[in-house]
This record gives structure tokens, C-alpha cells and sequence, in this order.
């Protein structure tokens, strides 16, 4: 395998922007946005009501329960029992990344099914590894407190 390369002027990768095209699943969008919820939330250390949150981030309630156990099972989030009770994170935001809200949704934040598919030529396996590893990096060097960051940039642009 090559060295490491970032997506812009990778000759692996000349388009990048079509790498975007790469489908994740709802619930991975869902897993992501309750974490930002949260993470929103942080600094005051206060819980947020399950139903607050499905509300804020625009979530099937039902659905934000089950992805909160799964988050709470890798300890990304914590929840509090009793009249002040609800989620929150289980760490800063800034000790949590894209690529751990997408391995704990899906295992893996890209997972091709050729690379387990005897059929597929070995070159094709190489370039799908590959491929696996960048987005893999990309998504591990998102940390939830720049996308906070950045939210709350785009709000301020907003209301000038």
C-alpha cells in the first residue's frame, strides 16, 4: 500500500467530492445529530429529556431511544436517572469523533462488502482497503467539538 493521502490531490482519488456519494444509513445521520445535541448541551452538565432531544435534532423519538443504549454502551453517552434525568455525554466533545459514533452504529465507519467477497479481484480489494483506511482517517479527525463549532458559526452568519 501507498503512503497515507489526504482526499484533495490524492491521484487514487482525483474526484473527491464523489466520494460524498458513499450512502450511510439514517441512523448513522440520527446517532450523529444526538451526539451534536449533546454535545450542544455540554457545558452546563445538565441531562437532556429523550424527548427534547428527538424534538431539537428533528429525531423519531422511538427511534433516538435505541440509538442513545447503543451510544451508552460505548460509553459516548451516560444517562441520569429521576425529575432532572435524561442523556448527556459521557466525555467532552472534543474526545469524540465522527469515526467512533459511526464504528459504534455500524462497526466500521466503511466496510465494502468486496473486501469479503471471493469473487473480487485482489487489485479491487487493495483499492477498496485503501479507500476504507482514508475515510476511516478522515472520519477519526473530526472531533464533535469543531462541527459544534462550526453550527455555531453558521447560526451567528444567520441572524447578521
Amino acid at each position: 500500500m501507498g503512503p497515507h493521502c489526504e482526499l484533495s490531490g490524492c491521484p487514487a482519488f482525483p474526484n473527491p467530492a464523489s466520494l460524498w456519494e458513499v450512502n450511510l444509513s439514517v441512523k448513522s445521520d440520527y446517532a450523529a445529530r444526538a451526539v451534536l445535541g449533546l454535545a450542544k448541551q455540554y457545558p452546563s452538565g445538565k441531562a437532556v429529556r429523550v424527548e427534547d432531544l428527538a424534538k431539537d435534532q428533528q429525531i423519531p423519538q422511538n427511534y433516538l431511544v435505541q440509538i442513545l443504549i447503543e451510544l451508552k454502551s460505548k460509553q459516548i453517552v451516560k444517562s441520569v436517572r429521576g425529575k432532572e434525568g435524561g442523556y448527556l455525554l459521557d466525555k467532552a466533545p472534543e474526545d469524540i469523533s465522527l469515526a467512533e459514533v459511526l464504528r459504534c452504529i455500524h462497526g466500521n465507519v466503511f466496510e465494502p462488502a468486496a473486501l469479503h467477497n471471493q469473487a473480487c479481484p485482489q487489485a479491487l480489494k487493495d483499492a477498496w482497503s485503501r479507500l476504507q483506511q482514508i475515510l476511516d482517517a478522515a472520519a477519526e479527525d473530526i472531533r464533535f467539538h469543531e462541527i459544534l463549532d462550526e453550527d455555531n458559526r453558521s447560526r451567528e452568519m444567520y441572524y447578521i
